[in-house]
């Protein structure tokens, strides 16, 4: 059977979702946890192959299994192999042609800034801490020029290549609820890096280093260095993927 799960974790202490020869990640520790009560090795596909540092409320992953374990009683099991810093939500047997990356229509990533004049050490892991006044309204300005389908090439991080950097951002929300502010972005795919340059390119209009009216001509040069800097990794966190 094909099973579909629901993945929380805190990525800091790995070197992101993908399999990797000398580097401990979410999915090798995932699926050795369901080899020891299946006995299976079994591949997990994950909807977002998220970074080293980044992590995820909402990641979406499904593998193949000949176990016989009822289906809901599977989170409890997997979980019970699994470290304090990955846990499995949920799970459902979905069909044998359901692909957690490819049958996904959209996912959806938040990057946190903190803001405030001292740090948080409980929100450190979690956010990226910017101590300077931050205009808000402006990023709300500046983000509307985001949405839609656009060629996000200078939103790519400099040396990767993809057949294309067109993708559809189907919204881009600023939001700030005390020191936080989260900018929360849904689209149908995004180019590597895409959201750490598109919240570091916010945050130096929230910062007043550039106009909100600047975004489009940034967009359309399609040009790395027009765009601003690349936020850390650990403010972003993978919140859902839709189907």
């Amino acid at each position: 059977m094909n099973v579909k799960i629901l993945l929380e974790y805190d990525g800091t202490n790995y070197h992101g979702w993908q399999r990797q020869k000398n580097a401990l990640t979410i999915q090798e520790v995932v699926e050795k946890a369901i080899f020891k009560i299946t006995g299976e090795k079994v591949k997990v596909i994950g909807a977002g192959r998220t970074d080293a540092g980044v992590h995820a409320r909402g990641q979406v992953a499904n593998f193949h299994t000949n176990c016989r374990i009822p289906v809901e009683r599977l989170p409890y099991a997997i979980n019970s192999h699994l470290p304090e810093d990955i846990a499995v939500k949920g799970a459902q047997v979905v069909p044998d042609d359901f692909h957690a990356r490819y049958s996904a229509k959209s996912k959806v990533y938040s990057y946190t800034i903190y803001n405030a004049p001292f740090p948080s050490p409980l929100m450190r892991r979690y956010s990226y801490f910017y101590p300077h006044i931050i205009d808000v309204e402006a990023m709300r300005e500046a983000a509307k020029a985001f949405v839609g389908v656009h060629d996000f090439a200078a939103f790519r991080a400099s040396g990767y290549s993809v057949k294309s950097s067109v993708r559809n951002i189907m919204r881009l929300e600023v939001r700030k609820a005390s020191n936080a502010i989260t900018i929360e972005i849904e689209a149908d795919g995004f180019l590597y890096n895409m959201v750490r340059i598109i919240a570091g390119t916010l945050l130096e209009v929230g910062s007043g280093k550039r106009a909100p009216e600047e975004i489009p001509l940034v967009i359309s040069s399609r040009k790395r260095e027009r765009a601003g800097i690349t936020l850390p990794a650990h403010g972003l966190c993978l919140e859902k993927v839709v189907y």
